[in-house]
């Protein structure tokens, strides 16, 4: 059976091409400008060449020469659309939108088979919609047909309520693609308990990495699933807070935020996610880059490193680098591997 292959451009530490290679894909390749998440990317795709350095200034020549003998079959990545929030649609060459440029031109050189573009679902809405429409445009005036569509992450498995759209375009003009149906519903998603639940408390203390499991045999399927393959425990180091925050976070009942805290602190972090302290029942809210406003729904601290890679669907053997706040930046920024999983499954249908 052939084996397809994949370029990750804006790849990150590599969810996207993470799912990808779980589904039976290669990837040859692995473009970002930030050297901590390229270690990671490297380390946990260890067949990969990697690129470090701004996609806009790398030549097809460095890529072709990255890519040796290897014929690209899909192009994936998530390029950063801030430039678009600016400039508007009509303006798509603005040099603040040429990382989206670059990735077209990259696409149009190469011809895969087909390309998978990651975005906030905002993208979609912005200006009523025309960036949406001048992305797909863009990419039809190049010889493909493109669908679109916002998907949540906990229908595909993952315990994390995100939303992200996905573009996917097919070099076939008589061919539209279809995304995966769900495979879980609102009243049997993956909890965030079920998630985590057996990682360490911490709470005596802040751990060191790697520590061992602690052995439970209680374990749910998910936890098995994600401590497959690895001994010990990798980025499940702790936070230090101040007395302080940990008293606030300890006002906070499980699934509440900063409505719930006496008024003198309300207004210490007044916005929608502030002091949102996880329910462990439910899927955990959309993982961030480690702005800190997120709470174990147990313990009054921010979930490690380790814990927002579970939730965002890494197995345990994936070993995030860089200092701790590039770590959480690279799982925040990353595309959940079982939603990417779920769409290269069905892509192979295309190909």
């Amino acid at each position: 059976m052939k084996k397809y292959r994949i370029l990750d451009l804006f790849s990150g530490c590599g969810g996207l091409s993470y799912g990808f290679i779980n589904e039976g894909f290669d990837v040859p390749l692995g473009i970002d400008i930030d050297a901590s998440a390229m270690k990671s990317f490297k380390f946990n795709h260890p067949d990969s060449n990697v690129i470090t350095g701004d996609i806009s200034e790398i030549t097809l020549k460095q890529i072709n020469s990255a890519l040796g003998k290897s014929k690209i079959d899909i192009v994936v990545g998530g390029p950063p659309c801030q430039g678009f929030s600016i400039s508007g649609p009509r303006n798509f060459d603005d040099p603040r939108n040429k990382l989206y440029v670059s990735f077209i031109k990259i696409v149009d050189k190469l011809r895969p088979k087909a390309f998978v573009i990651e975005n906030v679902p905002g993208l979609t809405g912005l200006y009523n919609g025309e960036v949406k429409d001048a992305i797909i445009r863009r990419f039809s005036q190049i010889g493909y047909s493109v669908n679109y569509k916002v998907l949540i992450a906990a229908d595909y498995g993952v315990p994390q309520l995100r939303r992200r759209v996905f573009f996917v375009g097919l070099r076939s003009k008589n061919k539209l693609f279809e995304f995966p149906r769900s495979i879980l519903h609102s009243d049997n998603y993956i909890t965030t308990k079920e998630a985590i639940g057996d990682l360490p408390s911490l709470e005596n203390g802040i751990w060191g990495s790697p520590s061992l499991y602690i052995q439970n045999g209680n374990l749910t399927k998910y936890q098995k699933k994600c401590r497959r393959g690895s001994k010990n425990l990798h980025n499940h180091i702790g936070t230090n807070h101040t007395e302080k925050t940990r008293h606030i976070i300890s006002l906070v009942p499980e699934g509440g935020n900063y409505k719930n805290l006496p008024k003198k602190y309300i207004t210490t972090r007044n916005f929608h996610v502030a002091w949102t302290r996880f329910h462990g029942d439910k899927p955990s809210p959309t993982i961030d880059t480690g702005h800190r406003h997120h709470f174990h729904y147990t313990y009054n601290r921010v979930p490690t490193v380790r814990e927002s890679a579970r939730l965002q669907s890494f197995p345990d053997s994936f070993i995030f680098f860089g200092n701790k706040a590039e770590q959480y930046a690279q799982v925040g920024n990353a595309v959940p591997p079982l939603l990417a999983k779920a769409i290269a499954n069905k892509l192979k249908e295309y190909l």
